[in-house]
C-alpha cells in the first residue's frame, strides 16, 4: 500500500498531501536535538569494547549533528596507562573501523577527548580524578556538570559508585548547576537479593534522580511508538483487552552466538541476559494501562503495576510453562557455526540456556486469562524483535455452509527490528464468482516518507542523560518487581536435579527446540 502523509482536515473531506518543505520542517522539529547545559562526560572503562563500539561513535555522531552541549568534554578512564594522544588515536581507529569517521570534523572533536588512568580499588585515584575534573571545569567552563558512565564489568558497579561518592563526585549544587549523574548498564544484579544490595550500595551516595539505569531497547523508535500507537489512536485501545485478544507473542531472536562474551554469558544465561530487562519492558509497554500524563514517573508507575500483576510462575510445574534450549552446531547465512559448548570460554558440559520460551499471565481485569508468550534465543534463523497481537476468531460462523475452511483471526504485528513497522492482517473476498476469503496485509513503515536524520538508541539515551530525562530508563522498583517474578524460576532451573532433562538442544540457524 502507498502510505503518503496526508492532511484530512479539509472541511469537504478533500485529501491534501503535505508539501515536501512541510515534511522536512516537521522532521527537524520532531528530531528534538535539545542542548543540555555544558557538561563533562566521564567514561569509566574507556579502554573496553563498549566504549569503542558504541559510546564514542555515538558521541561523535551527536557532535556531527549538533547534538552535544557547548562546551562539552569527554574524559576516558581506565586501568591502562595512556596519554591523551594515544586515547584519541585509539578512538579514531575505532570510528574508522565502522566507517563513520569525518576527517574534517574529527580534530575539533578530538580536542575534547582526554584520558586518565585510574585504579578502581583505591580512593586516592578517585580523589585525583576529582581534582582533574575541577581543573576541566575552570579551563572549559563545564560548570561542574558531570555524567559518570560505568562501561565496566557488573562486579565493579558497587565499588566504583561508592568510590565516586567518597571522592565527593556525587555532590550537586542546589541552584541546578553542578549536577552529577550515574549511568549503569545492565545487568542490574543476578537476582532479587543482589539487585537490592546493589541499589542500596549505590544509593548510599547517589539519589534516585541521579541514577540512570540504561536499557537501549527502550530507546528504539518502535518501542516508544507502542505507546503512541496504543494511546493516540481511538480505534485500537477499546479492543486492547481479554475480550478481543486471544494471546500475545513477544519475540526477540538473534543470529549471533555468545561471541566474546562467554565469561559473562556462562554466569547469566538467556533469562538474565534478555528476560529481566528487554523482554519485560516490551511486555510492560504492551500491557500497561493509560498513564495520566506522558511523564517519566507516570509512565513508570503504570509499568510497575504490570510487573506487580504478574501471576506467580508455577515452579512446581515448569515444563508446561517454560522451554529452555541451547544451540548446537549449524549454519547461519550459509556459514558453519559452532555449538555453544564449543565456543571459547564455555564449559564442554555447560547447561547454560541460550533459548527460552515462557508463557506468563497478567492477573488483572484487562488481561485475565490471556497468555503472553515471551521468546528469546541466540543463533536462531533470523534477527527479529516484534510484538504480535493475535485477536480472537470471529464469534459467529455465518459462512459455515459457504467456505471450505475456517476464517483466520486478525493479527497485528508491531515490528521493532529489522523493520520498524506496523502490519495488520485481515480477511477480504477473493475476486470471482465463488465466495473465497484471503488474508491481506496492511502495513506501515515508520521511516516511510521520512528523509531526516535518525537517532540510534544510544544517541537517544545519552541525550536524555544530559537533559536529566528518565523516560527511557529503569526505575529501581520495576527492577525489583521483575526480579521478584523471575528469581523463583531461576532458582528452580538452576538447582533442580533434572537440569539436563529440561535443556533441549537445537540446531543453529533454526527457530529453536523442535517441541516449541
Amino acid at each position: 500500500m502507498n502510505h503518503r502523509l496526508k492532511n484530512h482536515g479539509n472541511a469537504r473531506g478533500v485529501t491534501v498531501e503535505a508539501d515536501a518543505p512541510d515534511l522536512e520542517m516537521s522532521a527537524r522539529k520532531c528530531l528534538g536535538l535539545q542542548h543540555s547545559a555544558p557538561c563533562t562526560i566521564v567514561i569509566l572503562g574507556a579502554t573496553g569494547d563498549l566504549t569503542a563500539r558504541k559510546l564514542v561513535p555515538t558521541l561523535f555522531n551527536l557532535y556531527l549533528n549538533d547534538g552535544l552541549p557547548n562546551p562539552f568534554q569527554i574524559v576516558g578512564c581506565g586501568r591502562t596507562k595512556m596519554s591523551d594522544r594515544q586515547f584519541r588515536d585509539r578512538m579514531k581507529k575505532a570510528l574508522g573501523a565502522i566507517n563513520i569517521i569525518n576527517h574534517a570534523k574529527w580534530p575539533s572533536f578530538a580536542d575534547a577527548l582526554q584520558y586518565r588512568s585510574i585504579d578502581y580499588e583505591h580512593l586516592t585515584s578517585f580523589l585525583k580524578l576529582s581534582a582533574f575534573l575541577k581543573d576541566i571545569d575552570q579551563k572549559h567552563n563545564t560548570r561542574g556538570n558531570r555524567i559518570f558512565y560505568l562501561a565496566l564489568l557488573p562486579t565493579l558497579y558497587k565499588p566504583v559508585a561508592q568510590l565516586l561518592g567518597q571522592a565527593g563526585l556525587n555532590t550537586e549544587r542546589e541552584n541546578g548547576h553542578g549536577w552529577s549523574r550515574l549511568v549503569i548498564e545492565k545487568p542490574f544484579g543476578r537476582n532479587l537479593k543482589t539487585a537490592v544490595e546493589l541499589n542500596q550500595s549505590i544509593q548510599e551516595y547517589f539519589k534516585e534522580h541521579q541514577i540512570f539505569r540504561i536499557d537501549h531497547y527502550l530507546a528504539k523508535e518502535t518501542v516508544q511508538n507502542i505507546l503512541m500507537f496504543r494511546f493516540a489512536n481511538a480505534i485500537f485501545e477499546p479492543i486492547w483487552n481479554r475480550r478481543y485478544i486471544d494471546h500475545v507473542n513477544i519475540l526477540a531472536s538473534e543470529t549471533l552466538g555468545v561471541e566474546h562474551r562467554a565469561g559473562y554469558y556462562e554466569q547469566a544465561g538467556v533469562i538474565r541476559d534478555m528476560f529481566q530487562n528487554h523482554m519485560m519492558q516490551l511486555l510492560a509497554l504492551t500491557a500497561m494501562e493509560t498513564p495520566p500524563q506522558f511523564e517519566p514517573d507516570r509512565v513508570s508507575d503504570e509499568k510497575v503495576k504490570v510487573f506487580r500483576s504478574l501471576k506467580p510462575f508455577p515452579v512446581e510445574n515448569l515444563h508446561e510453562h517454560i522451554i529452555l534450549g541451547q544451540y548446537g552446531p549449524g549454519k547461519i547465512n550459509g556459514k558453519p557455526v559452532p555449538a555453544y559448548r564449543a565456543e571459547p570460554g564455555v564449559s564442554s558440559d555447560s547447561l547454560t540456556p541460550t533459548f527460552a520460551k515462557m508463557k506468563i499471565y497478567i492477573d488483572n481485569w484487562r488481561w485475565q486469562g490471556v497468555p503472553f508468550f515471551l521468546t528469546s534465543g541466540k543463533r536462531l534463523a533470523q534477527k527479529i524483535t516484534e510484538v504480535a497481537i493475535q485477536f480472537k476468531e470471529v464469534p459467529h460462523a455465518m459462512f459455515r455452509h459457504t467456505l471450505d475452511k475456517g476464517i483466520a483471526a486478525n493479527r497485528l504485528t508491531l515490528g521493532v527490528y529489522p523493520d520498524e513497522k506496523v502490519t495488520l492482517t485481515f480477511q477480504t473476498k477473493n475476486p470471482g464468482a465463488r465466495v473465497c476469503l484471503r488474508s491481506v496485509t496492511m502495513d506501515f513503515s515508520y521511516h516511510q516518507n521520512y528523509s531526516g536524520p535518525i537517532l540510534n538508541a544510544y544517541e537517544k539515551v545519552l541525550i536524555d542523560c544530559m537533559l536529566g530525562d528518565h523516560m527511557l530508563f529503569w526505575r529501581q522498583e520495576s527492577i525489583e518487581q521483575c526480579w521478584s517474578f523471575l528469581t523463583p524460576i531461576l532458582n528452580e532451573c538452576e538447582t533442580c536435579g533434572n537440569r539436563s532433562e529440561m535443556l533441549h538442544f537445537y540446531e543453529s540457524g533454526s527457530w529453536g527446540p523442535l517441541n516449541i
